[in-house]
């Protein structure tokens, strides 16, 4: 039996008005009301009628993408070149692009609530999955049609559409590269905790070790925000905590960039003195002084994939696999230095 906006008024207390305008995202409706509303909605399994909508003529033949503030920096390449892969895959299915940069948070789902509820788009290209994350929860409760850059994090169901990037195996063969340089003491800069992609890099961190039969080291372990200076401010912790690091890893290219900072104000040299790898391999890798050496996911491509698979979920034809998982590819430069005795 189809639940009706009649079925959660009467549940939740609530007009009928003011359900259709919580559900569609309207700013009139308070933010405790809309929450009681979309629950009552999820629990009694609540369908937008997609079918009616198409017949209203409501597709807007665009897709929504909201970028989280914290990547919004002017020398972070990885979203822009994401970005271009979007538009090129879209403007292909003659569909546009409707972005948004957002403080992550309570913020951030307001705009997705506007996007999807309000109809301002067909579907959602969600970035960089979260642990326990909001978003999804919330696409998934409206059934919206929805794609991600990145899976759950380890410990949790990746009960949807994903393009992603094997970051386990990337930074497991980053740190054996290390290994075979004939480095032991390797400390790594992590992403926040809070990122799903943060767990399997250390997983791939400490895998490499173990098979090569070093043993962890907490100690060895910093973490950053994703961003130049919190991989310089982490780099200056780790050296001056434990100044017989030989390498260091960053998790990702920024990170990197802002550690073989550190080391060279300290009047070292990025490997000869301390090698350093990355990951993403983004434009500002490869010109960096030295070059640095990283982990290369095809950014561009995940992002027309993501675009690609949004729109087979949005005209309901997926012939994609809704699950990918690439595998990365080490890069190796003049940050690694040369092997050691």
């Amino acid at each position: 039996m189809r639940v009706t906006l009649k079925d959660i008024a009467t549940k939740s207390g609530f007009s009928i008005t003011t359900v259709s305008r919580a559900l569609a995202g309207y700013d009139d409706v308070s933010a405790r009301t809309r929450e009681r509303i979309l629950h009552i909605a999820n629990e009694l399994g609540y369908q937008p009628n997609q079918v009616a909508r198409q017949l209203q003529g409501q597709h807007t033949n665009t897709v929504g993408l909201v970028m989280p503030v914290r990547a919004n920096y002017r020398n972070d390449d990885f979203f822009m070149v994401l970005f271009r892969g979007i538009t090129l895959a879209a403007t292909r299915h003659n569909f546009d692009v409707l972005m948004s940069a957002i403080q992550s948070g309570a913020a951030e789902l307001e705009v997705y609530r506007r996007f999807a509820g309000g109809q301002r788009v067909d579907g959602i290209i969600v970035a960089r999955t979260q642990r326990n994350d909001p978003r999804i929860a919330y696409l998934n409760s409206i059934q919206f049609p929805f794609v991600v850059s990145g899976r759950a994090a380890p410990d949790e169901d990746s009960d949807f559409a994903y393009i992603d990037v094997d970051s386990q195996d990337g930074i497991a063969m980053l740190t054996t590269h290390f290994i075979g340089y004939g480095h032991q003491h390797i400390g790594i800069i992590l992403p926040p905790h809070e990122m799903a992609f943060s767990d399997y890099r250390l997983q791939g961190y400490r895998s490499a070790l173990e098979q090569a039969g070093i043993v962890f080291n907490a100690n060895y372990v910093a973490r950053g925000d994703l961003t130049y200076e919190s991989g310089q401010s982490a780099a200056d912790t780790l050296l001056t905590r434990h100044p017989h690091l030989t390498a260091i890893i960053g998790c990702n290219d920024l990170m990197a960039l802002g550690a073989m900072a550190a080391i060279q104000n300290r009047g070292l040299q990025v490997g000869a003195d301390i090698a350093v790898g990355g990951f993403d391999n983004i434009p500002a890798a490869e010109r960096a002084t030295p070059p640095l050496t990283t982990v290369s996911q095809p950014i561009y491509e995940v992002g027309e994939m993501l675009t690609e698979l949004l729109i087979q979920i949005i005209a309901n034809k997926p012939t994609m696999t809704r699950q990918h998982l690439i595998t990365p590819e080490l890069i190796v430069r003049e940050s690694s230095g040369q092997p050691r005795a």
